[in-house]
């Protein structure tokens, strides 16, 4: 929907290259000298260690990248990378989710980010029922910050929780442990249904050799107490001994190597690439992200033929194709889709077509792709007349009530009630994936400064003091600021409001992944509960 394709391809390139930036950073925290230090007590980094637990040629999908920059704990500003890697690989052909703590980011601290890291990962495993690998070295809670990562409902005990609840299940809970790991770190040696450690490099204790001696005066080395020789040998608290690291990571392996075949319940048609070059993507998506978009040409830039069966095409032009629906293959597996379309405010039309078309996606049992550009539900009196509120209601309840995979993945802007619509983090998406173009917040900045500025002059009217021209454009750019910068997807990507930042040539590839790992677990029977038509 604009002639400014070169200038959007640099822009979106451009933008593109300070992620990059971002990761570099979130991957390498300490540079090289952090590297030659964990080399000179015979570690290596954790992502080489994940590189040779998958299978050899195949790809490590890691989550949450840039998560923990910006948070600004008690005198720790970035925990880059959150200071744990996540994400999904194969293992002996299974699907695997891996945990591995960076010892390079405050000796594998758990800050509040970190755990919340941790605990999406292991949901996303219970979502989907992939087995866990966790690869262990770390120093336990951040003290300092205590009260926000022990003593509540998802904080450190709902690590331990989910392993238990996952092992009852049947999904594996397996533990390298490559480090130290303390008081209630311990618990992820201990709690894995089988557990490796490394002589003289792995430790685990419910407290640490200065704990034991303020307790009970006993003087011991951190080996004695509790190393690998021990809880191999003596206290039978783990399971495998191994000499070095790379005789770990083949011994977890082969725990794993007798584990059932994983298949996807649902039909796979033969995969046909795309007729549209991803570099369209970066072409048609306008630079400023409050301009509308044509999103069938994103759908056909990711499809299988560039193919999309459009459902109700006709219906209400100008508000109902607001929003479009219909099915498209990716990487041959069918996918039902609800895509933000034009300005993509949601009119009444919109909504219901909207609502209809999950609900039968949901009998046909085929999971659902949200792609989100929407600013919002559209408002004023001729709209609540029409029903927006029930409509709209009607939206929120099937994708609460969805049975089937839900991915979201946002193109723009993904504000107020449409977050709620387009299946947002909060109805509980098995992904999320967010894209530099991404814009989520309960509104724009221009808005909310429109908004906000209307109280501050009544506030200011109230005292007798009104406010200059001046002071409103102040005001008026602060909260711009404000509230752009908190929906910027660096922003979002550090609280761990997305899954994963995406370049758009990595879109179709990562919702391949993300559908194939949602349909390891068998669909059920739609119920939609509450849904008044």
């Amino acid at each position: 929907m604009t002639d400014n394709r070169e200038e959007n391809r640099l822009f979106w390139e451009n933008e593109e290259k300070k992620l990059d930036e971002r990761l570099h950073m979130a991957m390498w925290p300490g540079g090289e000298k952090a590297v030659a230090s964990l080399a000179k007590i015979g570690k290596r980094p954790v992502r080489e260690l994940i590189h040779e637990l998958v299978d050899p040629g195949t790809e490590f999908y890691e989550l949450s990248r840039i998560a923990g920059f910006g948070m600004n704990y008690p005198g720790v500003e970035d925990v880059p990378c959150g200071g744990i890697a996540t994400g999904i690989g194969k293992i002996n052909g299974n699907w695997t989710m891996i945990l591995a703590n960076e010892s390079r980011v405050k000796a594998g601290t758990y800050f509040p980010i970190t755990l919340k890291k941790h605990l999406r990962a292991q949901a996303i495993a219970d979502q989907c029922g992939l087995n866990c690998v966790y690869i262990a070295d770390s120093g336990g809670a951040f003290l300092p910050m205590q009260a926000d990562v022990f003593p509540d409902d998802q904080h450190f005990g709902s690590m331990f929780y989910n392993m238990a609840r996952m092992s009852a299940k049947g999904l594996k809970q397996i533990t390298l442990s490559t480090g130290g790991n303390t008081a209630g770190g311990a618990y992820i040696v201990f709690m894995a249904c089988q557990s490796v450690m490394i002589d003289k490099l792995a430790y685990s204790f419910l407290g640490g050799p200065p704990l034991v001696r303020m307790a009970t005066g006993e003087v011991i080395s951190a080996e004695d107490l509790g190393g690998a020789r021990v809880h191999t040998h003596v206290s039978g608290g783990a399971d495998h001994f191994c000499q070095n690291q790379a005789e770990a990571i083949i011994r977890v392996r082969e725990i794993l190597a007798l584990e059932p075949p994983q298949k996807i319940h649902l039909h796979r048609y033969a995969e046909t690439p795309p007729l549209v070059p991803v570099e369209s993507i970066y072409e048609n998506l306008p630079a400023d992200v409050h301009k509308a978009i044509n999103v069938r040409e994103f759908l056909k830039a990711i499809c299988d033929d560039s193919y999309f069966i459009e459902n109700k095409k006709m219906y209400a032009p100008g508000r109902g194709d607001n929003i479009l629906t219909g099915k498209i293959r990716i990487k041959g597996l069918p996918i039902g889709v609800i895509a933000s379309n034009g300005p993509g405010i949601i009119f009444f039309e919109a909504a219901r077509k909207a609502t209809e078309w999950i609900i039968r996606c949901c009998q046909e049992k085929v999971p659902l792709l949200f792609v989100q550009n929407s600013p919002g539900f559209m408002v004023g009196s001729e709209s609540e007349h029409m029903g927006i509120g029930k409509y709209g209601s009607d939206l929120v309840r099937t994708v609460s009530c969805a049975q089937v995979p839900r991915i979201q993945i946002a193109i723009g802007p993904d504000n107020g009630a449409a977050n709620y619509g387009m299946c947002g983090r909060a109805y509980r998406p098995h992904f999320l994936f967010h894209t530099m173009r991404s814009r989520t917040s309960v509104m724009s900045g221009r808005s909310a400064a429109g908004v906000l500025l209307s109280i501050e002059e009544k506030k200011h009217e109230s005292k007798g003091k009104p406010m200059t021209e001046e002071e409103k454009e102040v005001f008026r750019n602060e909260m711009i600021e404000k509230y752009d910068g908190e929906a910027h997807p660096f922003y979002c990507g550090a609280r761990l409001l997305s899954d994963r930042v995406l370049k758009f040539r990595e879109v179709r590839d990562w919702l391949a992944m993300a559908f194939e790992v949602s349909l390891l677990k068998p669909i059920e029977n739609p119920s939609f509960g509450n849904l008044r038509f």
